[in-house]
């Protein structure tokens, strides 16, 4: 899914086209764009501190040869060929290369020996849309190097930005394994945010369908089942890969790291609790929704019911006399008509009594 507001330039590219090409060959899958890809870099140390925008590759590959933790941020990832020159200056494997263009990957960690590969999700809430978007991140761990690669422009890092530059608080002192920790913990921390809003979302529809149900809540269950479903593909592998990495014995990862992406791991469980509960509560709003429709029905079928109760014996009243027979005592009284009329509202009203001594009504 695309990131909700952003302008579509184009077609949707599918995974058809992946289809017969030979393995760790890069084919972008996703949404065609005409933006030009975009490089950022900042290099740093405790001391030193270098940030260069709109970056070449030739600065990629000077700062690559640094001493320093270089974080080289990559917005967009549909220029196969960009990606391709990129991870040409880090030696990456072309199975990671295929990975990063295809932004339906599935979230997963793997460790190829000079680098760790991450695929997450980032999520969002659309307010709008009142409908949760999810982009691609990949972010790839290597020696005395992280690289992101990002979707499009986003938010999302600028607090890590602003940290790297004020050297506040581990980011600077701990090094480039903290540095990929860090980005991590962003996008796991917008889970929280993204979920929050969307259980305020669920309540809200809770509520509607409480005090009046109507017909269109039946269709915001349905896409609200369709989101959950989406949410559970996204949570579920982050718990294990976090864990993966968490007790990996690769040397690019430090002790003190290790320690965190246990926490990090915390939060991915307690995600998936939220999104396990959230799916509780659809189930049950499905349910309270089909009840209150029921007991809707019943309320009318009980009045019309009522109603026919009553018609029953005037009806009945009505048809006695109306028969054609001659020698009827009361066809010739002078105040026939007028009894029989007093009667059936009298019978009628002492119906309506009852049942409202025995609270039908």
């Amino acid at each position: 899914m695309s990131r909700t507001g952003r302008a579509k330039s184009g077609k949707a590219i599918s995974r058809r086209g992946k289809a017969g090409l030979p393995p760790g060959t890069p084919v972008f899958v996703g949404e065609q764009k005409q933006e030009v890809v975009k490089i950022d870099i900042i290099s740093f140390s405790g001391d030193n501190l270098e940030e260069v925008k709109d970056a070449s590759l030739e600065d990629c590959r000077r700062l690559r040869e640094s001493n320093d933790t270089t974080w080289v941020n990559v917005i967009g990832i549909h220029d196969v060929g960009a990606i391709q020159r990129l991870a040409g200056i880090f030696a990456l494997h072309p199975l990671t290369t295929e990975d990063i263009s295809n932004t339906s990957q599935r979230p997963k960690v793997e460790d190829f020996g000079d680098y760790i590969f991450f695929a997450m999700k980032m999520l969002s809430f659309d307010k709008g849309a009142k409908a949760i978007a999810h982009e691609n991140v990949s972010v790839i761990l290597g020696d005395k190097f992280v690289i992101s690669f990002l979707e499009g422009e986003s938010h999302l890092l600028d607090a890590l930005r602003e940290r790297i530059h004020s050297n506040k608080g581990r980011i600077r002192k701990e090094g480039f394994d903290y540095l990929a920790y860090a980005i991590l913990d962003r996008v796991v921390d917008e889970y929280f945010v993204t979920l929050e809003e969307f259980g305020d979302h669920l309540e809200n529809i809770d509520d509607e369908i409480l005090s009046s149900p109507k017909s269109t809540h039946l269709r915001d269950i349905h896409r609200l089942k369709r989101e959950i479903v989406s949410l559970r593909k996204v949570v579920w592998p982050l718990r294990d890969e976090i864990s993966t990495i968490a007790k990996s014995n690769s040397p690019l990862i430090g002790a003190t790291t290790k320690t965190f992406l246990r926490d990090l791991h915390d939060h991915a469980v307690q995600i998936i609790d939220m999104v396990e509960t959230y799916r509780d509560i659809i189930g049950g709003m499905h349910d309270t929704l089909l009840s209150s429709n029921s007991n809707k029905m019943n309320e009318i079928m009980k009045v019309l019911t009522i109603i026919g109760t009553i018609f029953i014996p005037l009806t009945f009243i009505a048809g006695v006399y109306g028969m054609n027979f001659e020698n009827m005592p009361e066809l010739h009284w002078k105040w026939g008509y007028f009894l029989v009329l007093a009667g059936m509202a009298s019978l009628g009203l002492a119906m309506l009594v009852v049942f409202k001594k025995r609270k039908w009504l």
